[in-house]
């Protein structure tokens, strides 16, 4: 399977909701189940911290949450805007994840030492703060959020899991314009990102896994060389 662009990825994940008529909340489901299953996997009866921006890639953390507790772990949600600002599939989970009383701390305005405060007695910390579409330097609360996360994971040797990609990193040239988080692992939906394979980028990436979101296989007709589409 080959890596994929940014305009692909977005192709894939059009033409699994527009032509296909599968909800983006399925696929997004889909995503976190086996980004969970993953994790679950590599650290049985973690301490977590889920560390979430403000769209579909802090959806995915929200799908994470609920399986992670389902399957026994200590979960909390660290959340870097306003969850009003939610909209769409990340609000249909953020709601699930508020009804079913996870630990949730709203650390829009928070400084770096509030986040790491925060952070403080995870074994592990997923990064659901930006996906494929973000571009440019990360700011404003995301960047903070990202120092305390890379600070803490270095002091207290947590483990650090990316959803999709290590937020910070651009997904079709493999660089970091500003802060970046640097994961032991991650989880990309689809395939690998063009921008994984570029000079550098293994930095922040660790152990990369694939993981499949289940959209139709026949949408990879319209994406050549790959065989398993997913959504960003």
């Amino acid at each position: 399977m080959k890596s994929l662009t940014r305009a692909e990825v977005r192709e894939i994940d059009r033409r699994a909701i527009e032509e296909f008529g599968l909800p983006g909340v399925v696929l997004m489901e889909n995503a976190g189940r086996n980004a969970a299953a993953l994790l679950h996997e590599r650290a049985p009866a973690a301490r977590i911290a889920i560390v979430c921006g403000k769209g579909n890639n802090a959806g995915d953390g929200f799908v994470i949450a609920r399986h992670l507790v389902n399957h026994g772990h200590d979960v909390r949600l660290l959340l870097a805007c306003d969850p009003a600002e939610y909209r769409g599939d990340a609000a249909i989970n953020w709601h699930v994840v508020e009804k079913m009383g996870i630990r949730a701390e709203k650390l829009a305005a928070a400084s770096s030492a509030a986040w790491e405060q925060a952070l403080a007695g995870a074994d592990w910390i997923v990064d659901a703060l930006l996906g494929t579409g973000a571009t440019g330097a990360p700011r404003g609360a995301i960047a903070t959020a990202i120092e305390a996360v890379n600070a803490v994971a270095e002091r207290d040797h947590v483990g650090v899991f990316a959803v999709d990609l290590p937020s910070g990193l651009d997904c079709d040239t493999g660089h970091a314009p500003g802060v970046c988080i640097r994961a032991n692992l991650t989880g990309t939906f689809v395939a690998r990102k063009v921008g994984f394979d570029r000079p550098g980028a293994a930095a922040y990436l660790g152990d990369v896994q694939v993981l499949d979101i289940g959209a139709p296989v026949v949408i990879s007709a319209g994406v050549p060389g790959t065989s398993s589409p997913g959504r960003p």
